[in-house]
């Protein structure tokens, strides 16, 4: 969330990169953050003016009765509980006002970096970058959702029948193509430096309010009710928890992660060919890539985190292109992302599959996460955070499958040849 020391000090500069997105509220919210926090300040002096009295009286109670005084040292103490009544009342007004606080902080969506443009929706999106040749499909082509059927490598049905709607069965060369795609993204991430960690796939209240899934997406992720835990809609979440509540070293940057998780999401929006088979589940397979890193080098690391991922697309031949994100399109918490597209040929249109966002200091500000100044270990400073997709699977599952039919199969990139042990799915 934002620094309410920030709002306080930059007030129309924060409105007006809150109309960057088209926020409605944003001068309602902002407007109402300052004035309890100017009401919370003015109870804070007040408490600890009280405090300070209370401490005096209680210190003369001793001398007065010492001296013999036990008329004044009696009406000291009637002062003293008075006082104590008044503190605990200031007290817990104070409470009651950091809670409102931070509940209407937690109302206020981040401030989009300067680069990002005003936009309502994706129409106002930047295409940034465009790489490789759409191909050409056979006249008798088809869509993924007919191919799996014809191969049989994926379940729909018998994902409904164990679950729902949205839980696919991958089976066969289905499954190992999954499996190869999992085993490559997250070889390669390795490679580049980043450390894989295995986190939990279920989080606590405290998880989710630390990245920003809660309260702004708690009706898109599944809860476990009876223990009060949510089921992740990303590996985004415990692996940026890893840190939370942490003081890191300056030295230490940049901290990177990697790690393969189910994901899971109730919203799945609207039926129709646009959202058909893999183009969007309630439980799909991602290899996550996460940043702690110095303010300083934040967003050169968000171009090093997107070429990485063009990296991989390119690897596996899908042409795609990039788009920033207009304020109006962007996540709650992010402050620049970046999307990446594939081409479905056989469907004839664009496919999200990757976003790479930096969110600046609106996570490490929920989570606590700061880092020690290298010349003055003191000074405690919030990072920054990012993280991207690298890669989500079902539509680069789908876009292979689609963009690489024969008459004679489906075609393996060469990249993927070595892990899923085949060629050809015929």
């Amino acid at each position: 969330m934002l620094q309410i020391a920030h709002i306080q000090a930059h007030k129309e500069e924060v409105i007006a990169a809150l109309q960057k997105r088209h926020f409605s509220r944003a001068t309602e919210l902002v407007e109402k953050a300052i004035s309890i926090d100017n009401e919370r300040r003015t109870t804070q002096s007040s408490l600890n003016e009280l405090q300070a009295g209370a401490n005096e009286v209680a210190k003369s109670i001793g001398a007065l009765m010492q001296q013999g005084k036990k008329d004044e040292a009696s009406r000291a103490k009637e002062k003293a509980a008075q006082s104590k009544q008044s503190i605990k009342d200031l007290e817990d007004k104070l409470k009651e006002l950091e809670n409102d606080l931070t509940n209407c902080l937690y109302e206020i969506p981040n401030t989009p970096y300067k680069d990002v443009v005003a936009g309502k929706s994706s129409e106002d999106n930047q295409i940034i970058d465009e790489w490789g040749t759409i191909p050409t499909l056979a006249d008798d082509a088809v869509p993924h959702w007919e191919l799996i059927k014809k191969y049989d490598i994926i379940d729909f049905e018998l994902g409904n029948k164990i679950t729902g709607a949205g839980f696919p069965v991958y089976k066969g060369k289905g499954a190992r193509l999954q499996r190869a795609l999992i085993n490559y993204f997250l070889d390669e991430a390795i490679a580049a430096g980043y450390h894989e960690v295995q986190p939990p796939i279920l989080i606590n209240e405290a998880s989710g309010y630390g990245t920003g899934q809660l309260p702004d997406k708690e009706g898109q992720m599944y809860e476990a009710t009876a223990d009060n835990l949510f089921l992740i809609p990303t590996a985004e979440v415990p692996i940026t928890n890893l840190y939370r509540d942490e003081i890191v070293k300056e030295n230490d940057f940049p901290i990177k992660m990697t790690g393969h998780t189910p994901c899971f999401r109730r919203e799945a929006g609207s039926w129709g060919a646009d959202v058909r088979g893999l183009n969007r589940l309630h439980q799909f397979d991602k290899v996550e890539l996460v940043v702690i890193e110095h303010p300083e080098k934040s967003y050169q690391r968000l171009e090093n985190m997107l070429s990485h991922v063009k990296g991989l697309l390119e690897a596996l031949e899908l042409p795609y292109r990039v788009l920033r994100l207009c304020g109006g399109d962007m996540g709650f918490t992010s402050a620049m992302t970046y999307d990446l597209e594939v081409y479905s040929a056989a469907q004839g249109r664009w496919l999200e599959v990757s976003s790479v966002s930096n969110f600046e200091t609106f996570q490490s500000t929920r989570l606590k996460l700061r880092y020690e100044d290298k010349n003055d270990s003191k000074k405690k400073h919030l990072a920054h955070t990012l993280n991207g997709s690298a890669l989500a699977l079902p539509r680069i599952v789908a876009t292979i499958l689609e963009n690489n039919q024969t008459a004679d199969g489906i075609k393996i990139p060469k990249v993927l040849q070595n892990y899923c042990k085949f060629e050809k799915i015929d």
